[in-house]
């Protein structure tokens, strides 16, 4: 028998879903996608609420990303400075 397209781990509006909500809902879509036990359309329904998923949380983690400020020490004084990924403390 065909797993379903949405469980009930499928948050109803994946904008509301948290961050890490909507990741664990992503590995376990790709668990059902993997597993090959969907039929194609469950398989389409499955793969389009995880691209939705996918979005959001590049949204989220952008949003996470304008929020953190790194704090900077020059000559024994904190400086705030925007976060600017892996390489912020390259040029310091």
């Amino acid at each position: 028998m065909p797993r379903r397209a949405r469980t009930s781990e499928t948050p109803a509006e994946p904008e509301a879903a948290p961050f890490e909500a909507s990741l664990a809902r992503l590995e376990a879509i790709v668990g059902e996608l993997e597993s090959g036990e969907l039929e194609l359309e469950a398989s389409l329904s499955v793969f389009e609420e995880g691209v939705a998923l996918s979005r959001r949380c590049a949204e989220q983690l952008g949003e996470a990303r304008q929020r953190i400020a790194v704090l900077v020490e020059k000559n024994g004084e904190l400086f705030e400075r925007p976060f600017e990924g892996d390489d912020a403390e390259a040029g310091d």
